[in-house]
């Protein structure tokens, strides 16, 4: 459920937060956190790295909420940073990370709300069968970043076509053929293992 202010809507949060109520923030996320954490689950190696992703991109779009224009929806502004940030770290991952240890902290000790609670306490049907899901993250990890990050966007995470085009930047027509291809390369590799689960684990692919 939402739990959200009453009588506000995204906009009027996103107001209010801007004039000073940065109380509201969390309100605001709240909707999107498991979203979020998801993706960046299926993107990056290990659920602490997709912690901390997840836990940079709400600081980021804290931070950068000013420049949220309405254009397309928050949750699309929202999975874009999350997405670019666990870009980021794939890319730091295959270089020397020491460099880490001496980066300042950034905007001069500006003051952030206190953003997320335990991953593991939160609640999802996607989360509930271990063995299916370890099965799955293992063979979406395999698919190169482009057919992975449409596919999470799109058979995961429910984004719409324009949604996940606008996330990533890229043509309709693209997203398209994509998924497709991410489809048949994830149904290749999986089929075999779950030739024995039932019809509801096997929805993913009808």
């Amino acid at each position: 459920m939402d739990a959200r202010s009453p009588g506000l809507d995204e906009a009027e949060m996103i107001a209010a937060i801007l004039a000073g109520d940065s109380d509201l923030y969390h309100q605001l996320i709240q909707p999107y956190e498991l979203s979020v954490y998801r993706m960046a689950l299926s993107l990056v190696k290990n659920e602490t790295e997709a912690e901390d992703v997840a836990q940079e991109a709400f600081l980021k779009a804290f931070r950068n909420l000013a420049n949220f224009r309405a254009e397309s929806k928050f949750s699309t502004w929202l999975i874009s940073i999350a997405l670019n940030e666990a870009r980021r770290r794939l890319r730091r991952q295959s270089t020397v990370r020491m460099e880490s240890l001496d980066e300042p902290p950034e905007e001069g000790g500006k003051v952030s709300p206190a953003l997320l609670r335990d991953w593991r306490e939160i609640p999802s049907e996607a989360l509930e069968r271990k063995e299916v899901r370890n099965l799955l993250q293992e063979a979406i990890r395999h698919l190169s970043p482009m057919y992975r990050e449409v596919l999470v966007m799109r058979d995961i995470e429910d984004l719409s076509t324009e949604e996940t085009a606008g996330a990533l930047a890229i043509s309709i027509s693209s997203v398209k053929v994509r998924l497709h291809r991410a489809r048949i390369m994830l149904q290749k590799e999986l089929a075999p293992k779950l030739k024995l689960a039932s019809p509801k684990k096997r929805r993913w692919f009808s």
